[in-house]
């Protein structure tokens, strides 16, 4: 049996395999994962740290893949609360989001009729950018102020059936986007 260096730890993969990896080898893998959100130096020293704890706080040889990214994620959550951890941060970038409440309020005066082309340029700009999901939200808000209304009512409910099949209709017209989906919540 090889005996495994120092400054290694063995990480075992979801196929049963174990790989040795020093810190340096770790950061180095998630420098381009973590770029948007943390300088390179900080991903190093935030490895090196976390593979320190399991080294030599817990005196482990091995550890999972998903225990080490778990622990990682926590410290870096910890400097940058904002980023809801990378796996998260990763899944959100393809999604857009848009308020349906503010377009509704840029479209005062002129309700349903500078609305909904605002609607639709709206979700052009949306989808010029390849999202995996476009989701508007605050739909009750928008249609109670295009209606005017304090409480739901049954105009309420047209306005927003033909909002959410405008938005089916617009999506149909455009160009077809790969796995593109919208969400009206």
């Amino acid at each position: 049996m090889i005996t495994l260096a120092a400054d290694c730890l063995l990480f075992e993969l979801a196929n049963g395999e174990s790989v040795p990896f020093s810190a340096e080898m770790v950061s180095v893998e998630l420098e381009g994962d973590t770029e948007l959100w943390f300088d390179a130096e900080f991903v190093r020293h935030a490895a090196k740290a976390v593979f320190h704890y399991f080294k030599e706080e817990l005196g482990r040889q091995t550890v999972t893949i998903g225990e080490f990214t778990g622990a990682l994620e926590k410290v870096m959550r910890g400097f940058k609360p904002a980023c809801r951890g990378l796996d998260q941060a990763r899944a959100d970038a393809s999604v857009l989001e848009s308020d349906l409440g503010r377009l509704a309020r840029e479209s005062s005066g002129g309700c349903e009729l500078i609305f909904f082309p605002r609607l639709r340029d709206e979700l052009r700009l949306k989808l010029q950018q390849r999202p995996r999901q476009v989701r508007f939200h605050g739909l009750r808000g928008c249609v109670k102020q295009l209606v005017g209304a304090r409480r739901w009512t049954v105009r309420c409910r047209g306005l927003e059936e033909q909002i959410v099949a405008y938005l089916r209709e617009c999506l149909r017209a455009e160009p077809p986007q790969a796995d593109c989906s919208i969400v009206v919540e």
